[in-house]
């Protein structure tokens, strides 16, 4: 088991460690496995201004703030749920986004699940990939490290490989500034990490928080 104290730390300590950890879905369908390989961390309120809790605690963000080690999703354009590693002691609200991943167990149901997606392309993207582990918003506040949940989280025991740090993708203003939260990180040369983009101004689309 791993320790919460692990996911205490603050984001950019864990998020390195992501990179290269299986993370297993068990659902009535079937379970589907990833290999972490493309994260994006983002600090709490008052501190980070690409944060959900930038601005403090809502119904939307609540489970940043607490306790850690749990999965905290939510849905943009509309239409896609996205999972985050909740980080940091209870109370305090920090997460990090899980951007990209390789399918190495249960490749079928993930292809069934993303149409018929290439193998590279299953996860790759934080949409892609909540879609391929089956994730929804139904999920947010789910426990990462209990033995008796649905996930299962395995950090690597060694370095997962050369580690590149970016911009973070598609956040706009001063949280997308790289030389101040150069926080996307991922595996260096992996096939399956997202590939960069700017943020595009756009609108916001009805029902998205």
């Amino acid at each position: 088991m791993i320790p919460r104290a692990v996911f205490e730390a603050p984001v950019l300590e864990v998020a390195p460690r992501l990179l290269g950890a299986l993370l297993t879905h068990r659902t009535a369908e079937g379970d589907v496995t990833l290999r972490l390989t493309e994260v994006e961390a983002y600090s709490g309120e008052g501190e980070d201004p690409g944060s959900h809790a930038h601005r403090g605690r809502t119904a939307r963000n609540a489970v940043m703030f607490g306790p850690a080690g749990h999965l905290y999703t939510y849905f943009t354009y509309g239409m896609h749920t996205c999972a985050n590693v909740v980080c940091l002691p209870e109370g305090r609200a920090a997460g990090i986004l899980l951007r990209g991943g390789e399918v190495v167990a249960g490749e079928d149901l993930a292809v069934q699940r993303r149409r018929g997606a290439r193998h590279r392309d299953l996860a790759r993207g934080p949409a892609r990939l909540a879609t391929a582990l089956g994730i929804t918003l139904a999920d947010g506040g789910a426990d990462l490290l209990d033995p008796a949940g649905d996930f299962v989280l395995e950090l690597s025991a060694a370095p997962a490989g050369p580690v590149a740090r970016g911009p973070r993708t598609g956040v706009s203003g001063a949280g997308g500034d790289g030389g101040r939260f150069p926080w996307r990180l991922w595996l260096d040369g992996d096939p399956t990490v997202s590939p960069y983009r700017p943020s595009v101004p756009r609108r916001r689309a009805p029902g998205e928080g």
